[in-house]
């Protein structure tokens, strides 16, 4: 099953949440394959490690990465690279990516190409997880195209729900004109801080409008997740028994269950 994560509003736990969500599924046994398709390259540092496993010292060449597989047309297979963490393999990004901008929209092909490159490659996998850009750009829409299953991060604050009508929209246009395979598999309510009311109605409104799509789990706003990533590492590897690893690991259940 391959699943794009992604909101167009940045700041919500997207990348967190496909980290996340990756880590909890190899630590539970399945073989999970995370493809970085920001040009932020977020996703990539956070199962990376502290001293960077895998990336090049200064002037050295780096690895294959996202930028390669779409604009150059490498076999997805060459950019793939084990982590840290047993059953996790990265596809990487790099500022790279954001050449994309510019190239794919001169492409015939431009919304297929990461499905394309995923298809030799996502059989030998459980999970795949895309990490996508906040924006709903070429490289989202190819994420789009290319999974099965959407999840949407929406984080427990005033602007959460701005922007969804238009994602939901764009989710419509996808499986009528581009893949009709693509269904929603949930939204997941990020940084939820009980000490604020303001929180508790955005999971309530979320719920209201989106009855069958709003995971029962909500993530809580906790500084270990604010930290694992400048550790390189998701946070049920950086403190497995903090309350955001435990909510990320009923997330995961989840997304199983869901799939």
């Amino acid at each position: 099953m391959i699943y794009a994560v992604a909101n167009q509003k940045g700041g919500v736990g997207k990348t967190t949440t496909a980290v996340n969500l990756a880590a909890c599924l190899a630590e539970a046994g399945a073989r999970v394959l995370l493809v970085d398709v920001d040009p932020q390259a977020n996703a990539t540092s956070g199962v990376q490690g502290r001293g960077g496993q895998g990336r090049p010292r200064p002037g050295e060449p780096g690895p294959p990465t996202t930028a390669d597989v779409l604009l150059d047309d490498l076999p997805l297979r060459h950019a793939v690279q084990p982590t840290g963490i047993p059953n996790l393999d990265l596809v990487p990004s790099t500022p790279d990516l954001a050449g994309a901008a510019v190239e794919l929209p001169q492409r015939a092909d431009r919304e297929h190409l990461l499905a394309r490159a995923l298809a030799p490659v996502a059989a030998g996998y459980g999970f795949v997880f895309l990490d996508c850009p906040p924006s709903l750009d070429l490289l989202t829409v190819n994420a789009l195209v290319a999974a099965d299953r959407l999840i949407v991060p929406v984080q427990c604050e005033y602007y959460a729900l701005e922007g969804l009508s238009r994602l939901m929209e764009t989710v419509a246009t996808v499986r009528e004109r581009l893949n009709p395979r693509l269904r929603v598999a949930g939204m997941l309510m990020t940084m939820h801080d009980a000490r604020t009311n303001i929180s508790g109605e955005v999971i309530g409104e979320v719920r209201r409008h989106f009855p069958d799509l709003a995971f029962r789990t909500v993530i809580p706003r906790n500084v270990r997740v604010s930290e694992s990533p400048s550790h390189g590492e998701p946070v049920i590897r950086y403190d497995p028994h903090c309350a955001g690893a435990d909510a990320y690991f009923e997330a995961a259940k989840e997304v199983a269950r869901r799939g």
